[in-house]
């Protein structure tokens, strides 16, 4: 940092410390071989700048004030009781105990949009892997999901052994498209993954790959991670 702080209110509270009355530059201007005069000067400056930084925060408090004011009223409008929405749900109300659409055609509104189903979750798929230090794998993936769904959960299986023999066991649920695995037996050849995505009751298709491990350097690598496609990705 140099002998003035970089941010503007730090440059202010600087020169005012140092040339108001009773100030450094102020009591010893030829002692330091600047002119009273100029000290004077830059006074006049500094006192406008904190006039000018006093008047921005005015009003920037005052435009808070009106944002916070203009957010209400709306709000107000369309949220309290016998306002905007309540309005429009009596002419649904109307329409729909009538048996009338033309309600909505007078009132210059859509009618209520029919309740559908969401498509089940996509397939994880991209799988990569990483070794942590503990031994631990670190599981990453990708899954396009149908637009507009929330609350995706990704269910985690594993198998030892790169045989197609044998169940899989659940190993972790997770929210995000990452898991860690600690529980994989040190010595162990290959391991393979089932990753399926849950939404409430609907499952996707399990996107499965099976990790190889290698020995190289203190101890065990990742040799190859392998999709159920067969194209094989490393961790980055």
């Amino acid at each position: 940092m140099g002998t003035v702080p970089d941010t503007r209110l730090g440059k202010i509270e600087f020169y005012e410390a140092h040339t108001l009355s009773g100030g450094p530059w102020a009591t010893n201007a030829a002692a330091i071989g600047v002119t009273a005069a100029s000290v004077s000067a830059l006074e006049s400056l500094t006192k406008a700048a904190r006039s000018a930084f006093n008047a921005a925060e005015a009003a920037r408090q005052a435009a808070k004030a009106a944002t916070q004011a203009y957010h209400d009223a709306v709000r107000a409008m369309h949220s309290n009781p016998g306002a905007g929405q309540d309005m429009i749900d009596t002419i649904n109300n109307k329409a729909r105990t009538t048996n009338s659409p033309g309600v909505y055609t007078l009132a210059q509104i859509p009618p209520p949009a029919t309740p559908g189903t969401n498509p089940p979750p996509g397939t994880p798929l991209d799988f990569t892997v990483g070794l942590l230090q503990n031994g631990a794998l670190e599981l990453k993936w990708k899954c396009n999901n149908p637009s507009g769904t929330q609350g995706t959960v990704y269910e985690v299986k594993r198998r030892d052994g790169s045989g197609t023999g044998g169940a899989f066991g659940y190993v972790g649920s997770t929210g995000v498209k990452t898991f860690t695995d600690e529980t994989v037996v040190s010595g162990t050849a290959s391991v393979t993954y089932q990753v399926t995505a849950i939404r409430s009751t609907q499952r996707g298709n399990p996107g499965q790959f099976t990790v190889s491990f290698g020995v190289g350097g203190p101890g065990l690598t990742i040799a190859s991670v392998t999709e159920g496609s067969g194209v094989m990705k490393m961790a980055a």
